[in-house]
């Protein structure tokens, strides 16, 4: 009877210091948490980059305004302190053109094992398929292209402002080429190769280091319309859920809830499933969908109502300091 008392008596002493360490351990994390020091993004900042890049013209390659775009943006990251490479190549079209393409890549703490990896297109779409008017012209892509690369931006400058860096390396691949997959209602349709997310698709299939990867990755993409809403996409939760949720959780634990809904909504052919499926890194999506519409996104998609309009500082503010909150979490 003593024997089995005193077995117990251990049994019931080990489960109280394994509780006391987890009580501990909770502590210590929750104490980090508070000290955590984030630097504050701003929304007037991602703004002006955005505007910045509207102002040159639609980004429409093998035109001046692409061109002028893709000094704009080696010169701002190599200001925010990235080091910056470039992919040229060259791609064939659907409607038969060859575009001369860059994906514009930049790494800052570059001697940190843990990467993460941030990422949005710089193109805009040619044509406004969506529109009812002047179907035929390019678009501003205000919201389509120049929010997530805004954004992004912006992430670079407050962290090299902030005296604390986190702990992880950050790269940012701005891909070019994403926005000239065929439109709706196209009779021919050539379904022999995806003629959208070209710059993804190479980059995917010649990294810009050979065996390059990273923890995780997430992609940007119209990210900066008033009231956006922000569900989880489908190719997301099927290659990286817990990167989903710790985005979606962080979003709403710093008061951004209305912003990241908690619902899976279908899959979207974009940038981050070539990095999925070809790259074999990990990555999510933060794209805009609107639920009310027919096709997935918002109204403004594909027309040009893609204009400074649309853009909202607030709701760039929501995912840039959100992701710079998760981005300092890592440890």
């Amino acid at each position: 009877m003593k024997n089995i008392i005193s077995s117990i008596f251990i049994v019931f002493l080990l489960i109280s210091c394994d509780s006391s360490k987890e009580k501990k351990e909770n502590i210590v994390n929750d104490t980090e948490k508070k000290d955590l020091q984030v630097p504050n993004f701003s929304g007037g900042n991602a703004y002006q980059f955005v505007q910045t890049q509207v102002d040159f013209g639609p980004r429409v390659p093998n035109t001046e305004s692409h061109a002028e775009t893709e000094k704009y943006l080696i010169s701002q990251l190599e200001t925010l302190g990235a080091k910056v490479k470039t992919q040229k190549f060259k791609a064939d079209t659907y409607d038969g053109e060859v575009w001369n393409l860059t994906n514009i890549i930049g790494s800052i703490q570059p001697d940190q094992k843990k990467r993460i990896l941030l990422a949005a297109h710089w193109d805009t779409r040619k044509i406004a398929d969506k529109d009812n008017e002047r179907k035929d012209e390019p678009i501003d892509g205000a919201n389509d292209g120049a929010s997530g690369v805004g954004v992004i931006l912006e992430i670079l400058n407050a962290i090299q402002k902030a005296e604390n860096k986190p702990n992880v390396g950050i790269d940012v691949i701005f891909f070019d080429g994403e926005d000239n997959g065929e439109p709706q209602g196209l009779a021919r349709r050539d379904a022999s190769k995806t003629w959208w997310c070209l710059g993804s698709q190479y980059w995917s299939k010649n990294k810009h280091i050979p065996g390059y990867s990273a923890y995780y990755g997430i992609l940007l993409d119209m990210v900066g319309g008033i009231d956006a809403q922000f569900h989880k996409e489908g190719h997301s939760m099927k290659y990286a859920p817990s990167i989903v949720d710790k985005v979606w959780n962080t979003a709403d634990q710093i008061g951004y809830g209305r912003y990241f809904i908690n619902n899976q909504v279908a899959s979207i052919t974009d940038d981050h499933y070539f990095v999925n499926e070809i790259g074999k890194i990990p990555m999510i999506d933060i794209i805009a969908h609107d639920p009310t519409s027919m096709d997935f996104f918002p109204d403004f998609h594909h027309t040009h109502k893609d204009n400074m309009d649309i853009i909202s500082q607030e709701t760039l503010k929501a995912v840039g300091q959100t992701l710079l909150q998760v981005i300092y979490e890592e440890q």
